[in-house]
């Protein structure tokens, strides 16, 4: 059986004759009988229809021997909802901070298409040179040294703080950029450096 509540009940009530015994009970039905008679059910199927709705643990059976609605397993399934859904939009506020904390760096070190400067801290720097390689390098094309030198100066352009060599270095060092005999490629996926 489904392991998700609301897909074992959707499953469980894809039956009329379940759905129909389960309403009967719900409305006051306290035995097979009543049951069978409410809904309007051949006796033989009550008998399956509550059988399954017991195995399942929507309908139980009192002390008293009268058969009654599980409030308790649908209260359950709700809270269960509720948590995963507060859960999820936890994760996707999260995945929001996360990408305004992202845009706040990349406002910061690059501005009009230029690095303004490096971020100190290694974190963001690995994020300014993501966003450049990127920017500035389509995956798979091969870019001789001399084009990559050309793309990687313009973003150079105005800053005293670093130029287009050391940053070459840092985008292979991170694997943003592949070299093999003057032949630069970013790969289709860069890889997380350490």
């Amino acid at each position: 059986m489904a392991t998700d509540p609301t897909e074992q009940l959707v499953r469980l009530f894809a039956e009329e004759s379940r759905v129909r015994a389960f309403a009967a009970v719900a409305l006051g039905a306290g035995s097979a009988e009543q049951v069978a008679r409410a809904a309007g059910l051949p006796a033989k199927e009550t008998a399956t229809a509550l059988l399954r709705l017991r195995e399942q643990g929507v309908v139980t059976t009192g002390d008293d021997g009268e058969l009654g609605v599980a409030y308790s397993l649908f209260k359950e399934y709700a809270r269960t909802a509720a948590r995963r859904e507060r859960d999820a939009g936890a994760a996707e506020s999260r995945a929001s901070g996360e990408q305004r904390a992202a845009d706040l760096v990349l406002r910061t070190f690059v501005r009009d298409g230029r690095l303004v400067r490096l971020p100190a801290r290694w974190t963001r720097k690995k994020l300014v040179l993501r966003h450049i390689a990127e920017r500035t390098f389509e995956p798979g094309v091969e870019y001789p040294e001399r084009t990559v030198n050309e793309k990687l100066r313009a973003w150079c352009e105005g800053s005293d703080d670093i130029d287009h060599v050391t940053l070459r270095r840092y985008l292979v060092d991170l694997h943003h950029l592949r070299r093999s005999e003057g032949i630069y490629r970013r790969p289709a996926e860069a890889t997380p450096a350490a």
